[in-house]
């Protein structure tokens, strides 16, 4: 089902708790809100859709990928780039990393660990930072 979008800070900054099972719809309701804002937004994470849980969405090319309790495990090659939020307005400079390796539970609850470079890996860093209650 499709969400509005939280734009409060104060809901935006709190830290994310740990997914269950319990939170599959989670799952299929910001892949539903990521598909309505499609022309605004290419990731999206549970805090922005009013849930308080460590779910995220990434737009992969075509295909959007739900990340539950992703942590970076790895990271290399930082760099300074401005990013902007469908929650926020404006842009906002931030440090990145260009390769970065994440586990996280896929949309089955299983495990997997997979590297991801340049833009893509860009969008995981900025919807993890949600998850922590950072603002970018």
């Amino acid at each position: 089902m499709i969400k509005p979008v939280v734009h409060d800070p104060a809901i935006l900054s709190q830290v994310a708790v740990p997914a269950t099972k319990l939170n599959a719809q989670t799952v299929t309701d910001l892949l539903d809100t990521l598909q309505a804002n499609a022309e605004n937004c290419v990731g999206m994470a549970a805090n922005m859709i009013g849930v308080n849980q460590q779910i995220i969405v990434v737009q992969m090319g075509p295909v959007a990928v739900p990340m539950v309790n992703p942590k970076i495990v790895a990271h290399q090659n930082p760099y300074q780039t401005s990013e902007g939020c469908l929650s926020l307005t404006g842009e906002r400079p931030t440090q990145r990393y260009k390769q970065i390796t994440v586990a996280y539970l896929d949309r089955n609850f299983q495990p997997q660990r997979q590297t991801f470079n340049d833009f893509i890996a860009q969008i995981i860093q900025h919807e993890v930072d949600h998850l922590a209650g950072r603002l970018i």
